[in-house]
């Protein structure tokens, strides 16, 4: 279901996280018309584009967003494009960059098809069906990080450290998790639909027939699930300002690590190895002393910037919703 664009004032900035498969055969031809296009309408933010598909998050009028997505969905294979909306009281990005990449989100598998082969998709409203039956084997299809802070009761955590990790791990548990008989149905989900729904089209390339995702992911699932209906656990970690969202879309507990772009949950900033804007227990031994130094430095500049009523570059988050910094 596409979200509906919220109503927003001459001072709120509409944010639009978008992504889409589509065979897209001219993306230099199409690259730059598009970047034209949302400079001359204030848009930024960042588009990749390659032969899958469109993916990226811009912010801007609400206006100026229509006219962008519009023009995007005059592609080929893009009329049903769907957003998702939010809003900021402030630009969040600093520049509009449209790249062309190999993948909109990296597996690093050749010959994988979302827009001709992927699985099947399941609407909120009949996910908890699909993932109560006995005979379905759901996976996450998140990062480790991620899913340390919330996911389906029951799922299975494949313990990635990027979605690139994804098709290795599922090679080195396939028999275990579908055995020698009849492949089992198989039901997968992520924050906001991109890596489950190609996810599916790499198991059905593996030949599997019995596979699904969640339409929207987590997020259109928490966003339209009652909450006493609801087999989520925990907070969804998000890649913006928010950090963390639970049911209804409500504001997380956690914070992030700017060190390394981990969620931090309240009882994390009581370890010895948190300091704010430098380093938490996950990640002060992967630095060494020169890093958090000129991560301390970088943090003092964005404190001072917000005292300023200025935002610092460095405080600027991951352009898409649905993303490894992919």
């Amino acid at each position: 279901m596409t979200m509906t664009m919220p109503i927003a004032d001459a001072r709120t900035i509409c944010v639009a996280a978008l992504y889409h498969f589509a065979p897209l055969t001219q993306c230099e031809q199409l690259s730059k018309p598009l970047k034209q296009l949302c400079d001359a309408q204030g848009i930024k933010g960042t588009l990749l584009l390659a032969g899958e598909g469109i993916n990226g998050t811009i912010a801007g009028s609400s206006t100026g967003i229509d006219r962008v997505l519009d023009h995007i969905r005059s592609w080929p294979g893009c009329a049903d494009l769907e957003v998702k909306f939010s809003s900021a009281g402030a630009m969040p990005f600093h520049r509009m960059k449209v790249r062309i990449k190999q993948e909109i989100v990296t597996m690093g598998q050749p010959g994988i098809d979302p827009a001709a082969n992927a699985g099947t998709y399941v609407d909120p409203q009949d996910w908890n069906a699909l993932i109560d039956d006995p005979d379905t084997i759901v996976i996450d299809t998140r990062n480790d990080y991620e899913v340390s802070i919330g996911s389906f009761a029951g799922s299975i955590n494949p313990m990635t450290g990027t979605f690139r990790d994804f098709p290795e791990w599922f090679a080195r548990e396939r028999e275990r998790l579908l055995g020698s008989g009849n492949p089992p149905r198989v039901a997968m989900f992520c924050t906001g639909g991109i890596r489950c729904e190609k996810a599916s089209a790499f198991l059905k390339k593996e030949g599997l027939d019995d596979v699904f995702h969640l339409k929207g992911g987590i997020l259109a699932y928490l966003e339209q699930m009652p909450e006493e209906e609801s087999r989520w656990q925990g907070e969804c970690f998000v890649f913006d300002q928010r950090v963390a969202v639970g049911h209804a879309l409500s504001a997380g507990t956690h914070d992030l690590c700017f060190a390394c772009r981990r969620p931090v949950s309240p009882s994390d900033k009581q370890s010895a190895f948190y300091e704010a804007g430098v380093s938490c227990a996950a990640c002060h031994d992967e630095r060494d002393d020169a890093q958090r130094a000129s991560y301390r430095e970088r943090h003092k500049q964005e404190m001072l910037a917000a005292q300023q009523g200025r935002t610092h570059v460095g405080a600027v988050f991951a352009p898409s919703g649905d993303d490894d910094g992919d």
